[in-house]
């Protein structure tokens, strides 16, 4: 095609001049060349050429065709479905006659199947505007239109007995091969697949690149490749049967070749997973009956006095049916033992880690505070019945018990209640105040405290109780502990001249906020008098610090330690001095004292305990043990007397226990 212009008063756009008119992407616009007439002239404004949407050129003034040849021409060129634009523009300017322009442009047909990547894997044709793809004999092109494949799908339905093959067998199988051989009986009758002859589909370093699939309903054999055949004869346990074979375009293996047959559907040796039968067998025929048992940790959610052939909650009966399938199939689900179920009332008790609430899951237990030990195991496991059991055996989780007998401070002193040294901070954490009474106590646990029974000889309401300092000066920093109630020995007597049983419980409406302040003592082990007999302890209190001085009492906690002495010189008693009678000395009983140390009044219900407070020692150090409650004494200053703790801890745990029990 020519284009000529002439005209001096002009604008003429030409856009893409250069565009196919084939609706074909693959058309290559090429060829717009300028040329003189004789000479070019391009005045101003230019003339603008683009290729592809891009400006390549603005020209004007006067050019020969040789030099549009050489610099301008060759780059007149679009791409593939491109497009060349060419803009004239003249004013009224001109004072001369000239020439304009001459172009011609031409479209070039482009060989789709001279470029690999035409995607034709046996045949290409080009034509103008665009190619076809074509297959070699006995393959047959798929729907992209560029993919041959061998025309190896077969529908055997019907047929009980026969061969399946790759294409090509006994030679090579073909190229881009997607072969499918449907194999369909009656559903009584399964279909058995025996290979037969060589196996050769091609992999490499161990991965099919070639492969083999059988599929049924219920389940896949393979995919199979190599040279070794799969194992056979191949018990499909079923009526339909998908042969699958795929190859690549690479490789020139001989394939396979399997003969098919049917017989008589059987059961596989599985009733359903996780179980057991009996008996063992291979396979089963039709009406075989068997038992099945879930496995350890598993069970049927079936009601066994509902549901027929249900023996017990893991155990059940099935029979073999005409399809191969079993009849009945109950599940065999894993055990679950939930979330460990921790009470209230059994904090800090909490679970550190946990790995799964299933059968064989393990929980580790902790105490979340340091002031409680873990009494018992802290490894449980979720057992086959449901249960959390510890390796021993126990299915009751441990118990957060009160870290007893332990102070955070530890001092290097002596001291005395009567003429005594003052205790510090944290260094006699067990110690109470019953306010009423102006008495003592002891933390024994974060839910029960210990004292005299003869402080409630007066009393007529539950004591308020202070704990978690040593300054009464300053007793509203310390913790209010709040009674519940309390328990006196059944067998005290309050007579004046005989204190035998003088023991009593507190029990605390909440739980102690046990800190390095508010610590219990620990309870003793039962010992005999003579083990006792020469052992140091300390005495602690608020009472008076001279003998028949009661408005001495002292508002700073004190301590003194004291010797526990002999049965011997605790029964020499003194006289009441009232009724001038001996005051009444029992084996529930100890004495002890030093030269002018004691408890006095205002220190009963106190505490003495061993060993005794002093210099620091080893952590191999025993815990402080309460041995000794103060009870009575005629004067103040060298001996006084104390219930012996050891003798009253079967009626101390059962009255802790019963009442535990009840309020739960």
């Amino acid at each position: 095609m020519l284009l000529m212009l002439r005209n001096m008063k002009t604008f003429i756009g030409l856009n893409c001049i250069i565009k196919p008119l084939f609706a074909i992407s693959d058309i290559r616009s090429r060829g717009l060349a300028l040329h003189p007439s004789p000479i070019l002239l391009f005045p101003l404004p230019p003339s603008q050429i683009s290729v592809d949407n891009r400006t390549v050129y603005n020209l004007c003034g006067r050019m020969s065709y040789e030099e549009l040849q050489s610099s301008v021409n060759p780059s007149l060129l679009s791409s593939v479905s491109g497009c060349l634009s060419l803009s004239f523009n003249s004013d009224y300017s001109n004072s001369e006659r000239h020439n304009g322009f001459r172009a011609f442009y031409t479209v070039q047909d482009v060989d789709e199947c001279a470029h690999e990547d035409n995607g034709c894997n046996h045949f290409c044709s080009n034509y103008i505007g665009g190619y076809r793809c074509f297959c070699r004999h006995g393959y047959r092109l798929q729907t992209d239109t560029r993919t041959c494949t061998a025309m190896c799908t077969e529908d055997l339905s019907g047929s009980l007995q026969g061969m399946v093959s790759s294409p090509g067998w006994p030679g090579s199988y073909a190229a881009d091969a997607q072969c499918s051989y449907t194999l369909s009986v009656e559903d009584g009758v399964q279909l058995v697949l025996e290979f037969n002859g060589e196996f050769d589909v091609e992999e490499e370093d161990g991965v099919c690149k070639d492969s083999l699939l059988i599929k049924t309903p219920n389940q896949d054999f393979g995919p199979f490749c190599g040279k070794d055949p799969p194992a056979s004869p191949i018990l499909t346990g079923s009526h339909q049967v998908q042969i699958v074979f795929n190859s690549d375009s690479s490789g020139s293996n001989a394939g396979f070749r399997l003969i098919y047959t049917s017989r008589e559907k059987t059961c596989p040796n599985q009733v359903t997973p996780n179980s057991q039968v009996t008996p063992k067998l291979p396979r089963y025929q039709k009406s075989q009956k068997v038992t099945v048992q879930c496995n350890t940790g598993f069970f049927h959610n079936q009601d066994v006095a509902e549901v027929p052939h249900i023996i017990d909650n893991v155990t059940y009966t099935s029979w073999c049916g005409r399809t191969g399938t079993w009849s009945p199939v109950y599940s065999c689900e894993v055990v679950e033992c939930g979330e460990p179920d921790i009470q209230e009332n059994q904090w800090p008790l909490d679970i550190l880690n946990m790995t799964k609430t299933q059968y064989q899951g393990a929980i580790h237990l902790q105490c979340k505070s340091k002031y409680y030990n873990l009494e018992g195991e802290e490894r449980y496991i979720c057992d086959h019945h449901g249960e959390w059991r510890s390796e021993a055996g126990q299915t009751d989780f441990p118990k957060c018990v009160p870290v007893c007998g332990r102070t955070e401070k530890e001092l290097i002193s002596f001291g005395r209640i009567i003429g005594g040294t003052q205790a510090e901070h944290e260094q006699i954490p067990w110690q109470l105040r019953i306010v009423q009474h102006r008495a003592g106590a002891a933390l024994i646990n974060d839910k029960w405290a210990i004292t005299a029974a003869h402080v409630f000889n007066q009393l007529k309401e539950n004591p308020r109780i202070l704990g978690g300092g040593i300054d009464l000066k300053q007793r509203k920093t310390m913790i209010n502990l709040n009674v519940e109630k309390y328990y006196i020995h059944p067998k005290y007597l309050p007579q004046e001249e005989n204190y035998d049983n003088d023991i009593a419980l507190i029990k605390l409406k909440t739980r102690a906020p046990l800190s390095s302040s508010l610590l219990p003592v620990c309870l003793p082990a039962k010992t005999d008098a003579a083990a006792m007999e020469g052992q140091w302890g300390t005495i602690s209190g608020w009472g008076a610090t001279k003998n028949n001085d009661m408005a001495g009492r002292s508002m700073d906690l004190l301590y003194a330690n004291v010797e526990i002495y002999s049965s011997g010189k605790c029964s020499q008693t003194p006289l009441h001095k009232d009724k001038q009678v001996p005051l009444v000395f029992t084996d529930n009983m100890f004495c002890a004292g030093d030269r002018g140390k004691d408890s006095c009044k205002g220190d009963s219900g106190g505490p003495l305990v061993v060993p005794p407070l002093g210099p620091a020692v080893s952590k191999d150090k025993k815990p402080y043990q309460l041995y000794g409650i103060v009870s009575w004494g005629e004067e103040c200053g060298d001996l006084g007397y104390y219930t012996k703790v050891d003798k009253y801890l079967d009626w101390i745990k059962e009255t802790m226990e019963k009442e535990s029990s009840s309020a739960q």
